[in-house]
């Protein structure tokens, strides 16, 4: 046996022991129950996957693109969980999704990243293909295409690496982001966003229309060739927000079969923040809702803030279940407006927690002012957007600041390996 498998049945084997902790049991029951809107206390995680260096590359050992993509996010989440104490759920399972090629959009959106001198690449621009109005005409509907024989046969040699120690399950395609107007963005860039609105109303309408198409084509495709997977579990099923809930699927599933309106979607407009509510309720709102009344559940925005047209998206996506609130967004205001209804998703600032000298008296301001908006709600605390830091130790205190306000198992539920 070479040393890429050996060393990927050594993580295996830490993952299942992990992940049949009680501790996970009982964090997943805890998860449901907040997104069932019967929250116990808060649920708290951190995400990891952005922090540069988190797993070192001479920390991996395999070289084979599938297994090394398989150990990384290994090391990863074995890390998180061993190291920071915070309500990160571990199933038993190893998840494979489907392969799925799509075309473009008829011209090509091309990203171009920045290499920062450090090894990292996180600025990045795009060309903006879509330059004038009469570029609309140049967009083409999508296709789309499933390589089962590739993903069946990337599930093959994963069992046969570890499927006696981890079950490897192919899962379908679990978490769906349909963001319109983040591909508005690439495709005619912010200028244009911005000017259109007085410039050319039409072509604006004719592109949200266009991708509203596209993205009811695609999710339409998805289920007739059976390729979704219900996503009330760990899968994130937004902004960092896992999906555990008993709402979903809806009733008349039939296993394996799950259908768009028993899974959750993820509906942000970032892109759209500078533009007034009562245009973006005009322009682009009707689209995006066209799109997510097609689901069970939503999941709405992302770092947008959203207090100050929170009332006409309520009302034209009536199936959002947990809305983001991020450090741009009046929490206050979102308080008072979301009672239990709906799951106050906060986003604690980033910069906070960056680099090498965390401002701890505001971190705790900032969790106790979250605490003290959010009352007896539904809350979750997801805290997304930290590139560097100075100690992965730091992870760890913040996990313990947070846990000391409101409870429940951390890293003492751990054992050690």
């Amino acid at each position: 046996m070479n040393r890429e498998i050996l060393t990927l049945r050594r993580l295996t084997q830490r993952w299942m022991d992990l992940a049949s902790l009680p501790v996970m049991a009982e964090r997943k029951r805890l998860w449901t129950a907040l997104k069932d809107r019967r929250p116990e206390r808060p649920m708290f995680q951190f995400e990891t996957w952005t922090v540069q260096g988190y797993v070192a590359d001479d920390e991996i050992v395999c070289t084979d693109p599938l297994f090394r993509t398989v150990e990384v996010e290994m090391r990863r989440v074995i890390r998180q969980v061993e190291e920071i104490g915070d309500d990160l759920v571990m199933e038993p399972v190893c998840p494979v999704d489907w392969l799925i090629e799509r075309s473009d959009y008829g011209v090509p959106i091309i990203e171009k990243h920045a290499d920062d001198a450090h090894g990292g690449e996180i600025a990045y621009e795009y060309n903006h293909p879509i330059q004038t109005p009469e570029d609309v005409s140049k967009l083409r509907p999508r296709t789309f295409r499933v390589n089962r024989e590739g993903t069946l046969a990337m599930k093959t040699r994963l069992e046969d690496a570890f499927g006696d120690i981890l079950p490897v399950m192919l899962r379908g395609t679990a978490c769906h982001c349909a963001a319109l107007t983040a591909d508005l963005f690439r495709l005619i860039g912010n200028d244009n966003l911005l000017s259109w609105l007085y410039d050319a109303p039409e072509a604006l309408h004719t592109i949200m229309a266009y991708l509203r198409d596209d993205r009811l084509a695609q999710y339409a495709w998805m289920e007739r060739e059976g390729l979704l997977a219900l996503n009330n579990t760990d899968v994130l099923v937004g902004s960092g927000s896992p999906g555990y809930t008993t709402a979903l699927p809806q009733a008349g599933y039939a296993p394996g079969q799950a259908r768009l309106r028993d899974l959750w979607v993820w509906m942000e407009s970032q892109e759209t923040s500078m533009i007034s509510p009562r245009m973006f309720a005009k322009f682009f709102l009707p689209y995006m809702a066209e799109v997510a009344s097609c689901f069970g559940l939503v999941y709405y925005g992302c770092c947008e803030p959203v207090h100050d047209r929170w009332e006409p998206i309520l009302k034209a996506i009536p199936n959002i279940r947990a809305v983001s609130i991020s450090p741009w967004c009046d929490m206050r205001v979102m308080g008072e407006k979301l009672g239990k209804e709906i799951i106050f998703s906060r986003k604690p600032k980033p910069w906070l927690l960056s680099g090498s000298t965390p401002d701890w008296a505001g971190l705790e301001a900032d969790l106790d002012d979250t605490l003290a908006t959010t009352r007896d709600g539904c809350l979750e605390i997801l805290y997304r957007d930290v590139y560097s830091i100075g100690e992965r130790a730091s992870l760890r205190q913040w996990a313990d600041l947070v846990r000391s306000r409101v409870g429940g198992q951390g890293l003492e539920a751990i054992p050690a390996a």
